[in-house]
């Protein structure tokens, strides 16, 4: 799914009002109507007032035709207009004349001026997603009053003070759901903007898919339909040989787990052979625990300070639970100096190239880097708001022709070519010890069966989300640990196969 700007979305809204033909005031009707379909799915119950306050741009449009349709709901309703302009939009205008008389309207001159109940909903109509500058004046002050109310707040299409397209500098509103039209944009996926979006809905109105399918951007949401057609199909004949052979370099004595929990991962994302190497400490428990994978132990019982011959593995991932010895430091940069194919570069040794960013020319083309955000920023250095972040993991993927993957909510992805995925899988119960050394392991497994690193990084994502989201079904949130991923992995590859054409 694409992730456009909030110009290229007017020119799809305008686009879609001439070629399919529709009357804008139609289009804004849809998109009324979709809203009142998601937001009565989020509040079922109809005997709870809803309160609509709406500015008088088109957005305050919607605000007027969402207060008329759950009118018709039998839904007690009430309007406030916003006096931030001189006059109504057109359809504004429009919709404003057809709102039923048995429908209280209000207006507010000052922030003063408006009256809410505690029991309401509260219904964000004011501004939409053309604002490019701080709020000021009369709009500032209103969303600081409402911000301070504990009513729940819905917000059409972007709450009222957010950018469309970048950080946000000033006010805007604090909402628990963010309704939006047809598709995301750049800011719901900034962690910086959680408190104001809440949890955000994506709802359809019909705008030209062609339209949309021609417009070019580097920003795209990947959902299951991409992940799916992503996925390989396993011929009959197929053999262990035939999905490749994997290294692991991962452990040391007191973190043997990172090891153990990236090899299960990479043998079930369905490498045909594994090959761990450990420190002398980690081998024998993972000899014991992970017996279908080969073990390779140190000389050195605490760390790692050799390297196995390199040739014959389709696929190496390096990092996890590594520590930081000097030892381990003259490995990792041996495996940079030698490897001659992409790695997986996650945890500890994604640490120590922060420390020598030198290193950074060593890292083989299209290899995979895996920094949570705390990584990323010993690597590049630290940012003021998620747009630059994400500047910043556009310009290192494409200056050293890597995948950049910075994990968390909607876990982003920054290809060579400066394209960025945001991830669609996962939940909050994934943020507990582990799981990155099992997304480490999956994107090992899936480079070794042939997968293309861009595609190995994108499918093996969003599988660790969509088993994260499968064990939350089971387990809750609180209770899922690392481990949990790579048990219901398998039910994830199930799940994602039921969408692929292949199977």
């Amino acid at each position: 799914m694409k992730i456009l700007t909030a110009q290229q979305i007017r020119k799809a809204d305008q686009f879609t009002i001439e070629n399919e033909p529709v009357p804008s005031i139609l289009l804004m009707e849809r998109a009324s109507m979709a809203f009142c379909e998601k937001f009565t799915q989020l509040y079922p119950d109809r005997t709870i007032p809803v309160h609509v306050i709406c500015g008088k741009g088109n957005n305050g449009g919607d605000g007027l035709a969402i207060a008329r349709l759950l009118h018709v709901q039998d839904r007690k309703v009430r309007v406030s207009i916003v006096e931030h302009r001189d006059n109504g939009s057109c359809d504004f205008s429009i919709n404003l004349k057809k709102l039923p008389a048995k429908i209280p309207i209000c207006t507010v001159h000052t922030a003063e001026d408006l009256i809410t109940n505690e029991e309401e909903i509260l219904v964000d109509a004011i501004l939409g997603s053309g604002l490019n500058s701080p709020l000021r004046g009369l709009l500032q002050k209103l969303v600081q009053a409402l911000n301070t109310l504990n009513n729940p707040k819905t917000a059409v299409d972007i709450p009222t003070g957010l950018f469309a397209d970048a950080s946000t500098s000033g006010t805007a509103l604090e909402c628990m759901h963010t309704i939006a039209f047809e598709l995301p944009k750049l800011s719901f996926f900034f962690p910086e903007n959680e408190k104001h979006l809440g949890r955000w809905h994506i709802v359809p109105i019909g705008l030209s898919h062609p339209f949309i399918n021609k417009q070019d951007t580097c920003f795209r949401f990947l959902n299951k339909k991409k992940a799916s057609a992503l996925l390989k199909k396993r011929e009959t004949f197929s053999h262990k040989g035939t999905f490749g052979h994997a290294l692991l370099i991962a452990g040391s004595q007191n973190m043997t787990g990172a090891c153990l929990l990236a090899a299960k991962a990479c043998l079930r994302s369905g490498t045909g052979l594994l090959t761990c190497c450990t420190s002398g400490h980690s081998q024998p428990v993972m000899q014991s625990a992970v017996p279908e994978a080969m073990t390779l132990g140190d000389p050195e019982k605490e760390h790692i300070s050799r390297i196995p011959p390199l040739a014959g593995f389709q696929a190496i991932g390096i990092g996890c639970g590594i520590g930081k010895s000097q030892a381990t430091r003259q490995a990792l940069h041996k495996v940079l100096k030698t490897a001659g194919m992409p790695l997986v570069i996650d945890a500890d040794a994604l640490n120590i190239i922060s420390e020598q960013p030198e290193w950074l020319s060593l890292v083989p083309p299209k290899s995979i880097l895996t920094p949570h955000p705390k990584e990323f920023e010993r690597l590049t250095g630290s940012w003021k708001g998620d747009e630059e972040r994400i500047n910043k993991q556009r310009q290192l993927a494409q200056e050293h022709q890597l995948t950049v993957l910075v994990k968390g909510a909607f876990s982003s992805i920054a290809l060579p070519n400066g394209n960025v995925y945001f991830n669609s899988t996962g939940n909050p119960g994934m943020a507990t010890g582990g799981s990155g050394d099992v997304l480490a392991g999956i994107l090992t497994g899936l480079l070794a069966q042939g997968y293309e690193p861009e595609n190995a990084c994108l499918l093996g994502v969003y599988l660790h989300g969509l088993s994260g989201d499968l064990a939350k079904k089971e387990k809750g949130e609180e209770g899922l640990i690392a481990g949990d991923l790579t048990d219901y992995l398998p039910k994830a590859f199930q799940a994602l196969k039921k969408q692929s054409p292949l199977c």
